[in-house]
C-alpha cells in the first residue's frame, strides 16, 4: 500500500484516521515526498474525513526533527517515536530525555501531540521516568499491546504502570515464545494469540475522567513479525542493549503477490475482530448500567 491506499482503506472501513510511518510505502512514502506532495496528501486525507498520525523509529535529533517537518507538512496531529540506541539502559534513558526535550525547538508553536512508544527494550517504569523528566504536556505514552513481552513484562501490569501517561495504543496480538531465558513475541492474527486483548481494551477505554484519556487506537496487524527478547530475569542492574534495526516483517521467499493478498485479508479481518470485541464490551457495559 502507498499512503493514499491506506487512507482509502481507512475511510472504506469507517475508521476515523490512519497512522503512517514516514517510511511506509518505500518510494511512495511520506519521507520521499516533497513539500507540494505532502500538502496534496494532506488535502486528500482531509477530503476523506480522516485524521493523520505520523510515526518514526528514532528519537535522534536529525530523524526526529525531519519527522516533525513531515508531520506538519502532511497535516498530522500526532507524532510517535521511540529510542533505538545501543548502550546501557541508563544511557538510553538519558539520551532519550535529552532528545525529547528538543521537541519544543522542532515545533515551537506546539501544533503536534507526541507519543513515546514502549518498543521492546525499556520497561514501563523507565518509560514513565522519561516522560516525567521531559515534563512536556504535549508528550505522552503510546501503549503497544505486545512490546512489553520483549522487556520481560506482562501486558496487564505494564498497562497499569503506564496508565497515567497513555494517550494512544497499538492494537495487535502475538504468541509469547521462550527466548534465552526471556520472552520473544511472534505477531499473529488478532484473536489467535496469547494477549488479553479484550481486557486491555477495557482498561484503556476506562482511562480518563470527564473525557477519554486514550484518543487513538491504531490497528497494527503484524502477522509473522518476530521480535527477540531484549530484557531478562535476573539481569544486571544496568543491562546493555545491543544495536537493532527498525521493526520490519520478513515477507519470506514464497509468492510475494500471495503474501501481499494475505496482508490485505488480515487487515480487513483485524477490523472485524476488534469491532466485534468492542461491541461485546459495549453490550456488557450497557447491561451492567441497566
Amino acid at each position: 500500500m502507498a499512503p493514499l491506499d491506506l487512507a482509502e482503506f481507512a475511510a472504506a472501513q469507517g475508521l476515523s484516521g490512519l497512522k503512517l510511518h514516514v517510511d511506509d510505502g518505500e518510494k511512495a512514502s511520506l519521507g520521499r515526498m516533497g513539500d507540494d506532495a505532502l500538502a496534496a496528501f494532506a488535502t486528500q486525507v482531509k477530503v476523506l474525513g480522516l485524521e493523520l498520525h505520523v510515526e518514526t523509529s528514532t528519537t535522534g535529533e536529525a530523524g526526529l526533527s525531519d519527522a516533525v517537518r513531515i508531520a506538519l507538512a502532511a497535516g498530522a496531529t500526532s507524532l510517535r517515536c521511540y529510542p533505538r540506541y545501543e548502550g546501557r539502559v541508563s544511557q538510553i534513558i538519558a539520551w532519550t530525555i535529552a532528545d525529547l526535550r528538543r521537541l519544543a525547538d522542532f515545533d515551537p508553536q506546539g501544533r503536534l501531540r507526541y507519543t513515546l512508544e514502549q518498543h521492546e527494550d525499556l520497561k514501563s517504569e523507565e518509560l514513565v521516568r522519561i516522560i516525567e523528566a521531559v515534563d512536556n504536556p504535549r508528550l505522552s505514552l503510546l501503549f503497544d499491546f505486545g512490546n512489553m513481552i520483549n522487556a520481560c513484562e506482562l501486558p496487564m501490569p505494564a498497562l497499569a504502570a503506564q496508565a497515567p501517561h497513555i494517550t494512544e495504543a497499538h492494537v495487535k496480538d502475538c504468541l509469547v515464545q521462550p527466548d534465552r531465558g526471556g520472552w520473544a513475541h511472534l505477531a499473529c492474527l488478532s484473536g489467535e494469540g496469547q494477549l488479553p486483548l479484550e481486557a486491555m481494551l477495557v482498561e484503556l477505554l476506562l482511562l480518563g475522567d470527564d473525557r477519554p484519556q486514550v484518543v487513538s487506537f491504531g490497528l497494527e496487524e503484524e502477522e509473522g513479525y518476530f521480535a527477540p527478547a531484549l530484557r531478562f530475569p535476573g539481569e544486571a542492574a544496568d543491562p546493555f542493549i545491543a544495536a537493532r534495526s527498525a521493526s520490519f516483517t520478513d515477507l519470506g521467499g514464497g509468492d510475494l503477490a500471495a503474501r501481499l493478498r494475505q496482508e490485505a485479508e488480515a487487515a480487513h479481518q483485524q477490523v472485524q475482530t476488534i469491532r466485534a470485541m468492542l461491541e461485546k464490551i459495549a453490550t456488557e457495559a450497557e447491561s451492567v448500567n441497566r
